[in-house]
């Protein structure tokens, strides 16, 4: 009888490798007290890039603020209406003190002007050299011719909607709309053309005889003058009566000639 070993070889391997396997599967023993197990070491997750950090400012600027839609409120008429901050008192030569009511929240520049060229003295003295009856007095001229104005620069416009109403104070400007100084006129009667070409910051509150009272032409033969221009805050006295006069044009004389001229 003949004996063959292969099967036999082949099922002792086979049964090697299932005992290898199964070994293998046994959990290792656990580390002895006291001791620690090595971490068990994984593949790091995947890192997104971090965003590049912002350049760092450069010496001597500071890094802009986030820009926001919210708008600088404009001032409500309670902030201002009779405050005397934002109130002109206008002494004349034609007898008395004109109020004029400042509007900060249409034209805060031209008024912020106003008040700084008030407060300065630079009004004090000087004359209406425009004046058109039935339409505006202008003044706001150290000249008198109207080319002059102060040394501050032009002020850019300010349009707005205040209708140029009897009493309504405005800016002079020459063809420029940025052009505007120190000149002003004040309103005899409406002139609705005007509006949103010229700008208005402010309207007379009191006092409006005297404006009707300024000495008429281009230029006035004798001109009236504003003798005292203050902040109402400032609390400025107005000037005696005797100094808000002025020189009454001399009448034109008549010959005796002219009495007997006859009549065309």
């Amino acid at each position: 009888m003949t004996f063959t070993f292969r099967p036999l070889v082949l099922t002792v391997m086979a049964l090697g490798l299932a005992a290898s396997a199964v070994a293998q599967e046994v959990p290792p023993a656990p580390a002895p007290q006291g001791s620690e197990a090595p971490p068990v070491e994984t593949a790091p997750p995947a890192e997104t890039p971090a965003p590049a950090p912002a350049p760092a400012p450069k010496t001597g600027e500071t890094t802009p603020a986030a820009e926001t839609t919210t708008a600088v409120p404009a001032m409500t008429p309670d902030q201002y209406i009779n405050n005397p901050e934002y109130m002109l008192d206008l002494d004349l030569s034609t007898g008395g003190r004109v109020v004029i009511q400042l509007y900060p929240n249409v034209a805060p520049n031209h008024v912020e002007r106003l008040k700084t060229l008030a407060r300065a003295g630079f009004y004090n003295g000087i004359k209406f050299h425009r004046v058109i009856d039935g339409f505006m007095a202008q003044t706001g001229d150290p000249t008198a011719t109207g080319q002059g104005g102060s040394q501050l620069p032009d002020l850019k416009a300010e349009f707005n909607p205040s209708p140029h109403l009897r009493g309504t104070v405005s800016m002079a400007r020459a063809e420029s709309e940025d052009s505007a100084n120190s000149q002003f006129f004040i309103m005899l009667q409406p002139r609705f053309s005007l509006d949103r070409r010229y700008t208005a910051f402010g309207r007379v509150v009191s006092g409006m005889q005297y404006v009707d009272a300024i000495q008429k032409g281009e230029p006035p033969a004798v001109m009236s003058r504003m003798v005292q221009v203050a902040v109402a805050a400032d609390n400025k006295p107005m000037p005696p009566l005797s100094a808000l006069t002025e020189t009454q044009p001399a009448p034109a004389e008549i010959t005796a000639d002219q009495l007997n001229a006859p009549i065309q």
